[in-house]
């Protein structure tokens, strides 16, 4: 490959689609170029961060590396759509992943008790009995199905709309609006319209959330929109826009990650025989290795942006004050330096220091019920399926940020459900 069309690779929605083409595209990153200048068409120019430790170097210092102004790989032509809507701002929302201190402390502080496990076992026998009625809706479904659009995608998103406040009957929007706004690249996902601007999806999210705010403000509940709805900070209300994306933020990043991971995870067991039967013959013993090794080897947020806030020198590469360094996720949770044969599936994996929740002060907010989630659903699973093989090729999403399967046929026999 030459230098630019590497550079065009690592921007490529369709290299992300494409589990062993990145995976041999960053493996070479790693060995040659860890901390590479990348001039991408069509995009500013930034330094792709391959390796492990630099990802940590870099997020453990969020006072010399910031989330705002650039998060995530947008066009120049989408970042000037943006701004032209805006009025002149870089972001269409505002949210928990585009801050930096002191306002990421203070908005964090807000729900971060919400998604610690004490507070999580209250909902605990909520998720089991969603976890129970998703694998009933497989065992429904007669022996073939699409994993993904069957059963992956709609247990965490009500999951995570439980907790939020939105009733079942909104889920297909919410569904389709965050299918839009991850996957706008992705010809099965983006709107019809031409552009792949995310500016409709987004102000539908604003005029769904600004009707649940007025709601909540005005018949508070015991639910997550109650907390941002009508939350303050030195006294003051929150910004509207700063609500709408904590609102956009939990609804989204909330349940297309805990999909990823629980597709992404039955597919390399089914790919894996020996790890699947040895996790169906002790469940207890072996689901949270095989959780935290479907997490390092799915990982759903690809890449986010940091931007240096002084000159630094990482890995002997002069960073100067203003670059963007693009941290690739996937990339780290690959690398040979950190674990053992990291292309093999490990699930008693340990140590697995992956990167897949982040790092450091933006550490995932709901890692804690992604994983209560994830083992849930394959506790029920484990104990009713009889066999379970692929019906058809599996298909991935075009899309460079956040991305999983897209489509998972399966064949599959149950257990006959207890009475």
């Amino acid at each position: 490959m030459t230098d630019k069309s590497i550079d065009n690779a690592i921007v490529d929605p369709k290299v992300y689609a494409s589990v062993d083409g990145f995976h041999e595209l960053f493996a070479k990153l790693r060995k040659e170029e860890p901390v590479r200048w990348t001039e991408p068409d069509g995009y500013r120019p930034f330094w792709t961060v391959s390796k492990h430790a630099d990802i940590m170097e870099v997020e453990r210092q969020n006072d010399k590396f910031l989330n705002d102004p650039r998060l995530t790989l947008q066009t120049i032509e989408t970042e000037e759509q943006v701004r032209e809507f805006t009025g002149g701002s870089d972001k269409l929302i505002r949210s928990l992943v585009d801050m930096d201190n002191p306002d990421h402390r203070n908005y964090r502080g807000l729900t971060q008790a919400w998604f610690m496990p004490p507070n999580l076992k209250a909902i605990a026998s909520r998720v089991d009995a969603l976890a129970e009625k998703y694998v009933d809706r497989l065992e429904q479904k007669g022996g073939e199905c699409d994993f993904v659009s069957d059963v992956a995608v709609w247990y965490p998103l009500r999951v995570i709309m439980t907790v939020l406040g939105v009733p079942e009957e909104d889920e297909p929007i919410m569904l389709k609006l965050t299918q839009e706004l991850f996957g706008a690249t992705d010809p099965d996902m983006k709107r019809s319209e031409e552009s792949t601007i995310t500016v409709n999806t987004v102000t539908e999210f604003f005029n769904y959330f600004t009707a649940i705010t007025e709601d909540r403000r005005a018949n508070p509940k015991d639910d997550v929109a109650s907390v941002i709805a009508n939350a303050t900070i030195d006294g003051k209300p929150i910004g509207h826009v700063e609500a709408m994306g904590y609102y956009i933020i939990v609804a989204t990043a909330g349940h297309d990650t805990t999909s990823s991971t629980a597709a992404g995870g039955l597919l390399a067991l089914m790919q894996n025989p020996d790890q699947f039967a040895k996790l169906k013959a002790d469940p207890d013993r072996y689901l949270p290795g095989a959780i935290d090794e479907m997490i390092r080897w799915t990982t759903p947020v690809k890449h986010l942006f940091r931007t240096a806030a002084e000159d630094y020198e990482l890995r002997g590469q002069k960073i100067r004050k203003g670059d963007n360094l693009l941290m690739c996720y996937w990339s780290a949770n690959r690398d040979e330096d950190v674990f053992d044969d990291p292309f093999t599936f490990d699930i008693e994996r340990s140590p697995n220091k992956h990167l897949a929740f982040g790092y450091g002060a933006h550490l995932c907010l709901g890692q804690h019920l992604a994983k209560m989630e994830i083992k849930a659903l394959y506790k029920e699973l484990l104990a009713r399926l009889d066999h379970i093989e692929l019906a058809g090729d599996p298909a991935w999403v075009e899309a460079s940020f956040v991305s999983g399967l897209k489509r998972l046929p399966v064949r599959y026999s149950m257990k006959r459900k207890a009475a």
